[in-house]
């Protein structure tokens, strides 16, 4: 047991690094400049490799549809989970959670455990999964992105040419945009990663090999998270767990699946923590709306952040749990109960709210009635 807590103890402890060097590291041109390490050289040299080594495997087509079909109802539901937890969706906040609650991380989360306790085949499964979720998060959520920094813009009045072309440039600038466009190219030649210089594939993978650690020493050091912020950010991670068991027990039922590594399988992929890449693309608008006050940028990055500060740790501890007590959530009742749990545990924060505004609101009108009637 203690080789598979390994890796995720790790990545946490990268976390509370990047919390103590908050001492010597201060939050502004040198956190700042940290961030433009990864989202320049760091992340575009990993998502450059990953893309020369996909081995698009014709039996194995259904898994990346199947996880961008989770990734969209996701996507779809998050606007009903902010509203029980009582965040305006089309608040900085609101959108920043939109673009993260429907991604997912499972090289962080969950591919060290499914190796550990189901083995190399059920990784295979689901590292084939991630090509669907990769195409999500890298691609759609970026348009979505660009979309509401535009319409956030009011850049409808602009002609359509000169809109078109600002998206061009957009699309251009960023490095990671960049190094995407030249992997596909090299891939529709069948050039893989072993077909470049030695040297050029040495050193990408030495700049891919320091992403994690500066990934979430850069979480840690830029978390800033206040006491209602933390109930609302659990509440929602909380309610998007829930919502996803909820739709496994359904997808479980309905086909009635019984091989229980492939239903281990989906549960841990599903289960996984938020991605970094929404973060990169939220940086990125950020970086164009640096001049415009808080409340009129398009996303809250300080929002985002903690959103992923707090997804890692909540999506280890469930993956975990699940597949340690193995055959005990491969039934359909039983992940729907764990589902209901989940449910509730989410919305006793929003409930208590209520209760205390309810509360606030009979105090107000009793004082008001007590002054009229004297």
């Amino acid at each position: 047991m203690e080789n598979v807590l390994d890796k995720p103890i790790s990545f946490l402890l990268f976390v509370v690094i990047g919390l103590l060097l908050r001492k010597k590291i201060s939050a502004g041109d040198e956190t700042n400049g940290l961030k433009s390490l990864i989202l320049s050289i760091v992340l575009p040299a990993t998502i450059f490799i990953a893309l020369l080594k996909i081995k698009i495997d014709s039996n194995l087509i259904l898994f990346p549809a199947l996880a961008l079909g989770l990734n969209l109802l996701l996507l779809a539901i998050s606007p009903l989970l902010l509203l029980i937890i009582g965040i305006d969706e089309n608040s900085p906040s609101g959108r920043s959670a939109k673009l993260l609650i429907p991604s997912l991380a499972p090289g962080l989360s969950c591919f060290p455990f499914i190796l550990e306790f189901l083995g190399d085949g059920a990784l295979a499964n689901a590292a084939m999964a991630d090509l669907g979720n990769k195409f999500f998060v890298l691609f759609l959520l970026y348009l979505l992105a660009v979309k509401w920094h535009y319409k956030k813009a009011d850049t409808q009045k602009m002609p359509l040419k000169s809109r078109l072309k600002s998206l061009l440039l957009t699309l251009l600038y960023e490095p990671v945009n960049l190094f995407i466009f030249a992997a596909l190219i090299l891939v529709s030649f069948n050039i893989s990663l072993d077909s470049l210089p030695n040297f050029f594939g040495i050193t990408l993978s030495r700049l891919s090999a320091i992403m994690t650690p500066l990934v979430l020493i850069f979480i840690g050091l830029a978390v800033k998270l206040k006491k209602k912020q933390f109930f609302e950010i659990f509440s929602l991670l909380i309610l998007r767990s829930a919502f996803t068991l909820l739709l496994i027990s359904v997808v479980v039922y309905t086909f009635n699946l019984v091989v229980k590594n492939d239903i281990l399988v989906m549960i841990s992929f599903s289960l996984s923590a938020c991605s970094f890449w929404p973060y990169a693309h939220i940086s990125g608008i950020g970086f164009k709306e640096k001049n415009r006050a808080d409340q009129d940028k398009t996303f809250n990055a300080n929002f985002a952040i903690s959103i992923l500060a707090l997804s890692l740790p909540i999506s280890v501890l469930l993956i975990l749990g699940i597949l340690t007590v193995n055959t005990v959530f491969v039934s359909a009742s039983n992940l729907l109960m764990l589902s209901l749990v989940l449910f509730f545990m989410g919305i006793i924060y929003p409930v208590i709210l209520k209760v205390r505004k309810s509360s606030f609101v009979l105090d107000k009108e009793q004082v008001l009635e007590q002054n009229v009637n004297q």
